[in-house]
């Protein structure tokens, strides 16, 4: 798309900031998703600046220059999933600034995204999950958070953002359900069940009631220093169980919500509601856990189908 309004001059960190300041106020993005952008121009200035000789302004930034960027991405051997995101800021970007008039075309629209395939989540297995949950200890306090906060992960399919951002009102106790803050500030209800829900009652017997004055003294799980537990302390957390238990290292809070998306299907949940649960935007990404659904799919054709049974 061309656009018809004259050129305003503007260099391109101020471009930049203008952009990241619009995802932050008029689109609501997340401070995940705010950091990502950010890393994501940062690789275009630092390239422009070591290889073009030159920290061209967005109206001199072509789809030569762009294209030089995605070969040199190549030949720094980084992922595909990287670079298809990088050129997804980037065409965002040069969206933005034909918008605001800082260029008259996008350059980025041009560019091919690289395949990227799909990989499959990993996730554990039932008995793995019930290993994990029953690992911190129940006769003191952290033990007692720990693991509400890892049934909370499990039960309510939460990503750690999420979980760390709760507040002491987001629990009814009486539904047994969370009030979730998601991806985009959208907001969505989750249920959780009864493991999780003792597990909660007795971690907030124990968490004191007036912890020390700070602004987030609500938050439902606190740290050492009676503040709000952060997304890093969650995983150092995890790793510890993970080396008592023996599971695969590379088990992370998220994988806790694999399972809990994958237990789903697997136990005859429909895609549309584990959507609605994961508060996923589109199906499509739900449609990545299916591949769980094979085995039962199998168990029920080989029980049901008469050609399918082994002969006695």
């Amino acid at each position: 798309m061309i656009s018809s309004q004259p050129i305003r001059s503007i260099e391109l960190h101020d471009a930049i900031d203008s952009f990241l300041r619009y995802l932050q106020i008029e689109r609501n993005s997340s401070d995940l998703t705010l950091k990502s952008y950010a890393e994501d121009m940062e690789s275009l200035v630092e390239y422009l600046t070591e290889y073009e000789e030159s920290l061209l302004p967005p109206d001199r930034i072509g789809i030569s220059e762009l294209r030089r960027y995605v070969a040199y991405l190549h030949e720094c051997q980084y992922e595909r999933t990287t670079i298809a995101r990088r050129l997804a800021c980037l065409r965002s970007f040069f969206r933005y600034c034909c918008r605001e008039g800082y260029t008259k075309t996008n350059p980025a629209k041009p560019l091919r995204t690289p395949r990227t395939g799909r990989k499959l989540p990993h996730f554990l297995t039932t008995d793995q999950i019930g290993s994990l949950l029953e690992a911190p200890p129940a006769n003191s306090k952290m033990g007692l958070r720990d693991r509400a906060i890892l049934e909370t992960l499990y039960s309510a399919g939460l990503r750690v953002s999420e979980l760390v951002a709760l507040n002491l009102s987001d629990w009814d106790q009486d539904a047994n359900i969370i009030r979730v803050l998601g991806k985009g500030r959208k907001e969505r209800i989750a249920p959780i069940g009864s493991y999780a829900a003792k597990a909660l009652k007795y971690w907030l017997e124990e968490r004191e009631a007036k912890p020390k004055p700070h602004p987030d003294s609500d938050a439902i799980f606190l740290n050492r220093l009676k503040t709000r537990i952060t997304s890093r302390s969650v995983g150092r957390m995890l790793e510890k169980y993970l080396l008592q238990t023996g599971l695969d290292k590379k088990t992370s809070p998220h994988t806790l919500r694999h399972s809990f998306a994958t237990h789903l299907l697997d136990g005859g949940a429909d895609l549309r509601s584990v959507q609605e649960l994961l508060g996923h935007k589109s199906l499509t990404t739900t449609q990545i856990y299916t591949h769980v659904s094979t085995k039962r799919l199998r168990e029920t054709y080989e029980k049901s189908h008469p050609h399918a049974q082994r002969s006695k």
